[in-house]
């Protein structure tokens, strides 16, 4: 029991730069706090004492803020980051060295006894607020970005954002940092798609006035909104260099 606490306790070292010391760490860190808990009602649930274990757990949630049903089953080096809000569903399932931030779901998607929950893989990250439904597999290494509605298995190594989730990336990472800032985002790189689209539209179509001798007046209004909507999705460099190739 020792041993893993020293290991719970180096994991939030290993994860958070903002942990100073030791007594900072065992003092005000409610997701370390949940794990402990969490270790003890899972433990009484194994043994029979289903009653006792769910009381175990609600303290946890009244306390943390972070509810994890005892008969969930968590791997080794588990981080929860801050954690209000975080909600585990009785059949989910952890691997070891999952990192997941505050306002994360793992629910269900069935009133019958049966598997109905998540289960991620090893080294998995869980943006803040993401929502992942029913029993689908994360796999080992997957990101799932901030705000996220996962309902499909995700293969492993993978990046998923969106509502619903959709697979953006199929990268192997090296370490299980989640740079939210940098994830992709598929319905902006969609709308600057169609805008560029439209705007060789426009020039071929200019192009035929131009031969013809025709002139048309363009819609002030229009135009004024289209450059205010180019303004918040602006064409990618790269992404421009990449299609003239």
């Amino acid at each position: 029991m020792f041993t893993k606490i020293k290991e719970d306790v180096r994991t939030v070292f290993a994860r958070d730069p903002a942990a100073r010391n030791l007594f900072e760490v065992l003092i005000a860190y409610p997701g370390l706090h949940a794990l402990l808990f969490h270790r003890a009602a899972h433990f009484l649930w194994k043994r029979g004492e289903k009653t006792l274990a769910r009381i175990v757990s609600n303290v946890c949630r009244t306390l943390t803020g972070i509810e994890i049903h005892p008969g969930a089953t968590i791997g080794k080096r588990f981080f929860i980051d801050h954690g209000m809000g975080v909600v585990i569903g009785e059949t989910a399932e952890i691997g070891n060295d999952v990192l997941i931030y505050q306002g994360v779901v793992l629910g269900g998607t069935s009133l019958e006894k049966k598997k109905r929950h998540p289960t991620l893989g090893n080294n998995v990250v869980v943006g803040a607020g993401a929502v992942i439904l029913g029993a689908i597999e994360i796999g080992a290494e997957a990101k799932i970005g901030a705000g996220s509605v996962v309902i499909k298995a995700v293969p492993p190594c993978a990046t998923v954002v969106g509502v619903p989730g959709r697979m953006v990336g199929d990268k192997r990472v090296e370490k299980a940092d989640l740079d939210h800032n940098k994830l992709p985002d598929p319905i902006a790189d969609a709308l600057r798609l169609i805008m560029e689209e439209q705007e060789k539209l426009e020039e071929r179509l200019l192009t035929i006035e131009n031969m013809e001798g025709l002139k048309c007046r363009i819609d002030d209004y229009f135009e004024k909104k289209k450059k205010e909507i180019a303004k918040i999705f602006p064409v990618n460099p790269e992404t421009r260099e990449e299609k003239e190739k």
